[in-house]
């Protein structure tokens, strides 16, 4: 809401106020300025940004003649005016109001949105010939020069090129953050919630504050009107700031002076969508509203649609038209994730027999659903994924009732009124089976590594065997060893002791019998155990120096399933050096001569391998016993295609090693998993299915997706495209079956159906997306675009398309006048660029020095396999203070997160970096040696040991909290993670520098401020 100027600022002379800012009236006019300087040719990504621009900073007298701008610091007296009392004309005095300052309102309510600008660093004097923007303050009025501004149209740039001598630079007045944001009125936020919109640190001041409260001044920039040389030219004065201002980290300053505190922070969106839905009940009815976020835990109620926690759209309001969707620049899909868990406190998912369940549509395939629409007293009913009627078999027929043609037993028949739900299939298939293979090369005898792995191989079996009621106790189980050839054990349980077959013939692989290779465990674990005992005592009989083919224990796993028809798990204990089979200058990734390709590319014969695997439903887990990040072929490659994973570890020797070891190893058996799966996609007929991205081997539709294993991580991104336009009353429907086999061999169909409201307003979809969610749409279709294309390239296309959505909603959806200086974001957007700068500087897109190809290529799949809860974590960890003593009344508590930056870390405290892959714990060098005594049995910060450890076990309640908490967010984890120790100024701090993604990082990406403040100015010029 936006007042207007006053009778005295609207006679204010502009001449005076040029006086008072430093500027002599006989300074020699220059061409016209450009708030909005030209950076498309600056390179964010390089190493070189980090070097501090001091040398380009010069300074002038009041009334000197020079051309350059003065810069004061905040301590000049002669600047503590408030703007009215040196404002021109175009001054206006803008107060929000405090009910709705953060929404963005439809244009039929006419009403003005405050607008939202850049926080600066340093503040100081106003910059000659620059229109000033309003500044925000938390606990201050504020007022606003808002004359109007034509900056010259420049296209879209990169952030990633080389710098171009022929732009001018000038500045942007960027004071602090306000919420400029579009809040959806459907949803009611909570108290508190509501509060923290208009109290909080992002820039809100109340609405009955005293407009002639003075307000703190803007920076002023060195500039020269005649400057064509780097941005670096213009950056603000840091060394002039206050002494008692907080410090900041050199790698979260801003080149341009914008605050780091004041920017959108995804750690308050986060902490005010818990506090709006903690301890309360999502009902997930059909069109429902856009519900909490992936990291929110509540109790999801379903009414008719699919949790968010299986299918989780990326707009919960479908733009009606392809144009309007193409014009929001954002994806339109939805992330799907088929066996997700059941939080505590929500019921079951039902189960139908599928003899009494109701047939699905005739024609397309799609499984019944609430979605379903009835007609003729439920003679038959309408399909929304094909636009056509089926009829009812007679043994399901029921009437309806009512004028919406609701069937009377629609509340006994989940079909009918859940949005998920199973059918059990009367068919039953081979029960799954576990593999093991164990590498007994001449290197894995010498390694001692065998001896550790059989006992906690001996005593998972011996574990299984007690449980009862879940079917593990009866799984098949079986044992080959393997070398240069491969050694199969005879598990029958009428031998007095198992055979061993070798085979030495291993491209073509033949099985001399079939009968006892797979025996149930109850009846085979004497001779399991004998066979474990004497692993470790083999001989030699191969040189290994040239190493073992990975693919070899893959395919005779993979035979003993086929020769028993049936899906299983493999799991393969490897030592040696890692070869590939074959030519090597042939199948490799990316040593083929036929064609460049990417690191990222697995070879031919491993994708035919893990084709085979996929048919038969064979999941590989691999455990490298012995690390080797130099030389030879990635291992990975097969397992993660296959629903599995890769296990590594340095040597097996230590005890962090062997605990992580232990605990992978229970979670892969214990996992609950499906096999032989099949994923079909149905969607509104009016839309299609252009893409899937995930860990998976593509088909010929990107609606149907075939895998051999899956859990209840598994997650996949589904984009989708108009065909035609959408019906916006009957709005749009999609729904994910997956068919798949259980541990005991039942056949199941799970289905997901989630529908959406439509509408022919883009500022309706724009009030729907969550940031969460992009990020990992980005994340999956991104990670999976690196087979193919350039990673320079991909990172400008992040760029380009939030910077295109930025200018869209600025464009299309602001119904106040903004000035180009302010910024303007979606209220559930606020945290999305700070979430795609840390995805466009992750390791696997902008790789740093100290970053092996096995590292990226591991770290890719692994996020690829997360959902979004865990994915968001991933690319936005959580910074958790320590307590520092038992009286203190600081208690671990993850809603107590800080921003991930330098800037939140005292050297007095402890702190947690807790990430889905990493864990780690910042110690200051100022923590007391009390609590060091306390927490580590050290009182000397020099003599603790950095790097992975493990929490000595000690008795004070200082320890028993912290080691509780720690292994409390390792239960949340989906792998196991060791601890690393980091201490200020170690050289292992570059560990936690790669966390810290609001400040530059290590590989030469821009700090959050830098990329944001790219992102605005790129968004403003787009529409000049």
């Amino acid at each position: 809401m936006m007042d207007a100027p006053t009778g005295k600022q609207s006679q204010a002379p502009c001449q005076p106020w040029v006086g008072q800012n430093g500027w002599s009236p006989a300074s020699p006019q220059g061409p016209p300025c450009n708030p909005l300087h030209s950076f498309q040719h600056l390179s964010l990504d390089s190493p070189s940004d980090r070097r501090p621009c001091c040398d380009h900073l010069q300074t002038s007298s009041q009334g000197s003649q020079s051309d350059l701008a003065t810069f004061s610091s905040r301590n000049s007296t002669h600047h503590s005016l408030p703007y009215a009392n040196n404002a021109d004309q175009n001054v206006q005095q803008i107060i929000p109001d405090a009910h709705v300052s953060s929404t963005v309102p439809a244009a039929s309510q006419e009403r003005n949105i405050p607008p939202c600008s850049l926080p600066l660093l340093n503040e100081g004097t106003q910059p000659f010939n620059t229109h000033q923007m309003p500044f925000y303050s938390p606990h201050s009025p504020y007022e606003a020069i808002s004359p109007p501004f034509q900056p010259p149209y420049t296209h879209q740039g990169s952030l990633n090129g080389p710098q171009s001598p022929h732009q001018t630079h000038l500045p942007i007045n960027s004071p602090s953050f306000g919420q400029c944001v579009n809040q959806s009125p459907q949803r009611t936020p909570h108290p508190a919630f509501e509060r923290a919109e208009v109290e909080s640190s992002v820039g809100y001041t109340h609405s009955h504050a005293s407009p002639t409260s003075p307000t703190q001044l803007q920076p002023q920039w060195t500039l020269s009107p005649h400057s064509k040389g780097n941005i670096n030219e213009f950056v603000p004065n840091v060394a002039a700031q206050d002494e008692n201002s907080t410090a900041q980290s050199p790698n979260s300053e801003s080149r341009y002076g914008l605050d780091p505190e004041l920017l959108p922070s995804a750690v308050k969106v986060i902490a005010e969508d818990r506090a709006e839905w903690k301890d309360k009940v999502f009902v997930s009815e059909p069109f429902s509203h856009l519900p909490p976020l992936a990291t929110t835990s509540c109790i999801i109620e379903d009414r008719g649609n699919a949790s968010p926690f299986a299918i989780r759209s990326t707009s919960y309001c479908v733009p009606c038209e392809g144009q309007t969707a193409l014009l929001s620049r954002l994806p339109l899909g939805a992330l799907v994730t088929p066996l997700a868990k059941q939080n505590a406190g929500e019921k079951p998912l039902p189960v139908c027999k599928e003899p009494d369940c109701v047939m699905g549509c005739g024609w397309c395939g799609a499984s019944m659903c609430p979605a379903m629409g009835w007609q003729d007293c439920g003679q038959r009913f309408y399909c929304p994924f094909c636009g056509k009627l089926s009829e009812v078999p007679w043994q399901h027929y029921q009437p309806t009732k009512g004028l919406e043609g609701v069937r009377v037993d629609k509340d006994k028949r989940p079909e009918l009124s859940a949005g998920s739900y199973e059918i059990l299939s009367s068919q039953k298939g081979e029960p799954a089976a576990l593999l093991l293979a164990i590498d007994v090369s001449a290197s894995a005898l010498r390694g001692g590594h065998l001896e550790f792995a059989t006992q906690q191989i001996h005593t998972l079996l011996t574990s299984l065997k007690r449980e009862n009621g879940d079917g593990l106790s009866d799984v098949r189980v079986g044992v080959l060893t393997y070398d240069s050839r491969i050694h199969l054990y005879d598990l029958s349980p009428a031998l007095s002791r198992p055979h061993m077959l070798v085979i030495t013939e291993t491209e073509e692989l033949q099985l001399p019998l079939r009968e006892g290779l797979l025996v149930p465990l109850n009846d085979c674990i004497n001779g399991i155990d004998s066979v474990l005992q004497l692993i470790p005592q083999f001989s030699a009989e191969c040189d290994d120096s040239s190493g073992v083919p990975v693919e070899l224990p893959v395919k005779a796993g993979l035979a003993v399933l086929q020769a028993l028809s049936c899906p299983g798990t493999l799991l393969i204990f490897h030592t040696a050096p890692l070869i590939e089979m074959g030519n090597t200058n042939s199948s490799s990734g990316f040593f083929s001569p036929s064609k460049p390709k990417s690191i990222f590319q697995p070879s031919e014969l491993a994708i035919s391998l893990a084709k085979e695997c996929v048919s038969q439903g064979c999941g590989v887990h691999l455990f490298v016993l012995s690390q080797q990040d130099v030389g030879g072929a990635w291992p990975g490659h097969i397992p993660y295609l296959t629903g599995g994973a890769l296990h590594t570890y340095s040597h097996l020797q230590g005890e962090l090693d062997r605990e992580r070891f232990s605990i992978d190893l229970k979670r892969i058996v214990e996992t609950d998993t499906g096999y032989k799966a099949e994923l079909r996609i149905f969607v509104s007929k009016d839309l299609r299915v252009s893409g899937c991205y995930g860990l998976f081997i593509p088909g010929p539709s990107p609606g149907q997706v075939t895998m051999a294993t899956l859990d209840w991580l598994t997650t996949l991104a589904v984009e989708l495209a108009h065909t035609r336009t959408l019906d916006e009353t009957r709005g749009v429907a999609i729904q994910v079956v997956l068919s798949y086999s259980t541990q005991t061999g039942d056949r199941r169909t799970r289905v997901h159906t989630l529908t959406l409201r439509c509408s022919r307003h883009l500022q309706d979809a724009f009030r729907q997306y969550q940031a969460q969610t992009l990020l990992t749409f980005y994340c999956k279709k991104f990670y999976c675009a690196v087979l193919e294309r350039p990673l320079q390239e991909l990172r400008e296309e992040l760029q380009t398309e939030l910077t295109g959505a930025l200018a869209s909603y600025r464009k299309h959806c602001c119904s106040a006048s903004v000035s180009a200086g302010q910024l303007v974001l979606p209220q559930y957007l606020r945290a999305l660029p700070v979430y795609i700068n840390s995805l466009r500087k992750s390791e696997v897109l902008l790789p740093g020095l100290r970053s092996s190809v096995h590292q990226r290529l591991q770290q890719r799949c692994q996020v690829l396999s997360l959902d979004t809860c865990s994915t968001s974590t991933h690319f936005y960890p959580l910074l958790l203070p320590l307590p520092l003593s038992v009286d203190s009344s600081i208690s671990p508590n993850p809603e107590e997160a800080l921003r991930c930056c330098a800037a939140s870390l005292e050297s007095r405290g402890l702190y947690l970096v807790h990430a889905p892959l990493t864990l780690l714990l910042w110690v200051g060098a100022q923590v007391p040696a009390c609590t060091l005594v306390e927490l580590f049995n050290t009182s000397c910060f020099s003599s603790l040991p950095s790097g992975e450890t493990k929490l000595p076990v000690l008795e004070n309640p200082l320890s028993i909290s912290v080691r509780s908490f720690i292994s409390t967010l390792h239960s949340e984890a989906p792998c196991a993670r060791k601890l690393w120790v980091v201490k200020q100024g170690d050289a292992c701090e570059e560990a936690l520098q790669r966390h810290l993604v609001e400040d530059k990082s290590p590989n030469g990406g821009a700090s959050y401020a830098d990329f944001l403040y790219h992102l605005h100015v790129n968004s403003v010029r787009l529409l000049q």
